[in-house]
C-alpha cells in the first residue's frame, strides 16, 4: 500500500458503493416490470377462462351471430297455486361449428349425422362445407349427446350454454303455459303474457304462482279425454273456476300439445277453445234470459207462456227440441229447456234491457284472462227484435266458454261478477276487487234452486253427483258451417255447478262434434255427453277441493237445506196450469 493515500483509499470505495447502488436500482425496476407483465398475463388468462367456463365453449364466435345472446340468463319459474311446479330451466349445451376449422366436411357430416340421424346428411355437409365462420348444429343437447359429441375428437366444434325451458307436466297444462322461443322469450300463454316478469325473476327468484289446480286440472283433462273418446269427437274443452273469486283452477283445450317438443306441436293442437274460441252456447244462455226477468220483476216464477205450438216471428219459426205442448211456468221452461218459452220472455225484456244486461255480465267484451289467446264475441251489429229472440236461448250469439263460466258464477254465487283469472288471489288483492254486483242475491238463490231442478228432474240428471247437490244447465247448439246450420255437427256442453246449497265451484264441459251411440240411444246433445263428464269431474275433484258430502249422519242441517232447495220450487215444476 506504499504511497497510496487514504483519501485516494475512501474515494475509491465510494464510487464502488454508487455503482452497486445504480445496479441494485436497475434490478429492482426490472423486476417490477416483469412482475407487472406477469401480473397482466395471469389477469387476462383468468378472465380468458372466466368467459369460457361462463359460455361453454372454446371461444365466443358465436356472440357475432344476430339475435343469439352472449350469457342467456335464467326465467323464472311457474307453479300451481299450491307451489307445485309447473315451468322452471335447466342448463344445457348447444351444438355449433366453425367451418372454418374442419379439416374433413365429409368425415365430420357422417359421424355427426350417425349421431344425430334426425339431422338430414345433406344438411350438415352443406353447413360444414359452407365456409363460414359459425353453423348451428343442434340447440339444447342433453348431456348424453354432448359426451357423445366429445368423444368424437373432431376440431371446430364447440358448445354454447344454453338454457331449455321444462314442463313436467307436459300436455296436462300446455294451453296454459304456451311455449318459449330458442331466444328464450315467451312465444303463447303464460309465457307470453309474464315474459318481462319471468325474465326478472332470473335475479330476484319470485315465481309466478297460477290460479290452476294441478290436480284438477288432471281430472278435467282425463274426463274430457275420455268423453271425447267415447262419442268420437274432434276436441273438447272444459275450465273449473271458483265461484266466489273468478279464479280459474283447470282449464284445458283438447287436443293439446306438449311444449317440451315444440317442433312437432300440430298446428291444429295449439288452438285453444277454451279461452280463444267462440261458439254458440245454445240453451245455456237462458239461465241469463231467466235470471234478467226475474231480477228486473219482468216475470215471476209463477208467470206461466204459451209454448202449446212453436213461435212463428216474421220469417222465422222457434221450436223446443222436446215440445211439451202446453203452457209451462217459469221454472217449467228452465227444466225443459223450452226455447219457445224463453223467447216469449225476451220479448217482453226488450233488445235494448237485453244488451244492456249481456254487457254488464262480460258477455259481449272481449275475454279477459292472463294469456294472449283471448277470443272476443260475436253478435249481430243491429240488434233486432229476432236476434233478442234467439240469443235468449244462445243462437245468433258466439262467446268464448271463459265468457260463459264466469257469467254463469256470477248467477249462483250471490249476484256478483268477477273479473276470471289465472293468478292466485291473495285476501288483499279480493279486498281491493271484490266484485260487482250485477243481480240481487235473492235473484241469484232463485237461479240456485232452478239449476239444482234441471239436474233432479230435467235434462242434466246425468250430471248428478250423490251428495254433492249439483246444479246446472244443458247446452247444445248446432255449429254453422258455409252459413248454414249442420244438424249432424253440434256443440254439446254442460255447465254445472256444485253444491247448490252454498256453491263454490262452476264445472264446464263442451264436446265438439259428438257423435251418437247406441247406449245414448241416438242422442248426442250436452245432456247425454257432457253432463255425465262433468259428474265425473265434480265426484273426483270435491274431496280434493274440500267439499264434505252432505248426506253424512253429522250435517243433518245441510240435508235439510238441499231439501229445501227443491220444495220451494218444485212447486212450480211439472204441474198443469
Amino acid at each position: 500500500m506504499a504511497g497510496v493515500q487514504p483519501s485516494q483509499i475512501r474515494h475509491k470505495h465510494i464510487a464502488l458503493d454508487g455503482t452497486i447502488k445504480l445496479q441494485l436500482e436497475v434490478s429492482r425496476n426490472r423486476l417490477i416490470f416483469v412482475g407487472v407483465v406477469v401480473l397482466l398475463c395471469y389477469t387476462a388468462l383468468v378472465i380468458r377462462l372466466f368467459d369460457i367456463g361462463l359460455d361453454g365453449s372454446e371461444g365466443n364466435r358465436e356472440l357475432s351471430v344476430p339475435g343469439i345472446a352472449r350469457l342467456e340468463l335464467m326465467r323464472g319459474e311457474i307453479r300451481d297455486r299450491n307451489g307445485v311446479m309447473l315451468s322452471t330451466n335447466l342448463i344445457t349445451s348447444s351444438l355449433y361449428a366453425n367451418p372454418k376449422e374442419i379439416l374433413d366436411p365429409k368425415e365430420a357430416a357422417d359421424s355427426l349425422h350417425d349421431l344425430f340421424p334426425s339431422i338430414p346428411y345433406d344438411e350438415l355437409l352443406e353447413k360444414l362445407s359452407s365456409g363460414k365462420t359459425f353453423v348451428w348444429i343442434k340447440r339444447k343437447l342433453p348431456p348424453k349427446e354432448q359426451y357423445a359429441v366429445n368423444n368424437l375428437g373432431l376440431p371446430g366444434l364447440y358448445f354454447k350454454r344454453e338454457e331449455k325451458r321444462i314442463y313436467p307436466h307436459a300436455e296436462l297444462v300446455s294451453h296454459i303455459m304456451g311455449v318459449v322461443g330458442t331466444d328464450g322469450h315467451g312465444l303463447s300463454g303464460v309465457e307470453k303474457q309474464f315474459d318481462t316478469q319471468l325474465l326478472s325473476g332470473r335475479t330476484s327468484f319470485e315465481p309466478v304462482n297460477l290460479s290452476i289446480d294441478v290436480r284438477v286440472q288432471d281430472v278435467l283433462r282425463s274426463e274430457i279425454a275420455s268423453a271425447i273418446h267415447q262419442f268420437r269427437a274432434i276436441g273438447g274443452a272444459g275450465l273449473v273456476m271458483d265461484a266466489h273469486t273468478g279464479e280459474v283452477l283447470g282449464m284445458v283445450s283438447l287436443p293439446d300439445f306438449d311444449p317440451n317438443n315444440p317442433a312437432r306441436i300440430a298446428p291444429d293442437a295449439t288452438f285453444n277453445r277454451a279461452s280463444f274460441g267462440v261458439y254458440e252456447m245454445g240453451s245455456s244462455f237462458k239461465t241469463f234470459t231467466l235470471a234478467q226477468a226475474l231480477d228486473q220483476g219482468i216475470t215471476q216464477l209463477s208467470d206461466s207462456y204459451d209454448a202449446t205450438k212453436p213461435l212463428v216471428f216474421a220469417k222465422h219459426t222457434i221450436r223446443d227440441f222436446h215440445p211439451e205442448g202446453k203452457w209451462l211456468t217459469v221454472p217449467e221452461i228452465f227444466v225443459h229447456s223450452s226455447n219457445i218459452g224463453t223467447a216469449r220472455i225476451a220479448m217482453n225484456i226488450g233488445e235494448q234491457r237485453q244488451k244492456e244486461f249481456l254487457q254488464k255480465i262480460g258477455l259481449l267484451d272481449p275475454a279477459v284472462l292472463e294469456i294472449p289467446e283471448r277470443g272476443t264475441p260475436m253478435y249481430p251489429s243491429h240488434w233486432r227484435k229476432i236476434n233478442s229472440m234467439t240469443i235468449a236461448f244462445g243462437h245468433g250469439i258466439a262467446v268464448t266458454p271463459l265468457h260463459l263460466v264466469s257469467a254463469i258464477s256470477a248467477m249462483i254465487n250471490g249476484g256478483v261478477y268477477h273479473t276470471p283469472t289465472l293468478l292466485k288471489r291473495s285476501q288483499e288483492s279480493f279486498e281491493k276487487d271484490p266484485g260487482k254486483q250485477v243481480i240481487k242475491p235473492a235473484t241469484s238463490r232463485i237461479m240456485q234452486k232452478l239449476f239444482r231442478l234441471v239436474v233432479t228432474k230435467g235434462t242434466g240428471e246425468k250430471a248428478d253427483v250423490p251428495g254433492y247437490l249439483v246444479g246446472g244447465k244443458t247446452g247444445t247448439a248446432e255449429k254453422l258451417i258455409n252459413g248454414h246450420y249442420n244438424p249432424d255437427a253440434r256443440m254439446s256442453s254442460f255447465v254445472g255447478a256444485f253444491p247448490m246449497n252454498n256453491p263454490k265451484y262452476v264445472v264446464f264441459v263442451m264436446i265438439d262434434e259428438p257423435k251418437p251411440t247406441k247406449e245414448t240411444f241416438g242422442y248426442a246433445t250436452g245432456g247425454w255427453t257432457a253432463a255425465p263428464a262433468v259428474s265425473h269431474i265434480i265426484a273426483r275433484i270435491a274431496p280434493m277441493l274440500g267439499v264434505a258430502p252432505v248426506n253424512v249422519p253429522e250435517e243433518p242441517k245441510q240435508q235439510m237445506a238441499a231439501k229445501k232447495i227443491e220444495d220451494d220450487v218444485t212447486q212450480h215444476v211439472l204441474e198443469d196450469n
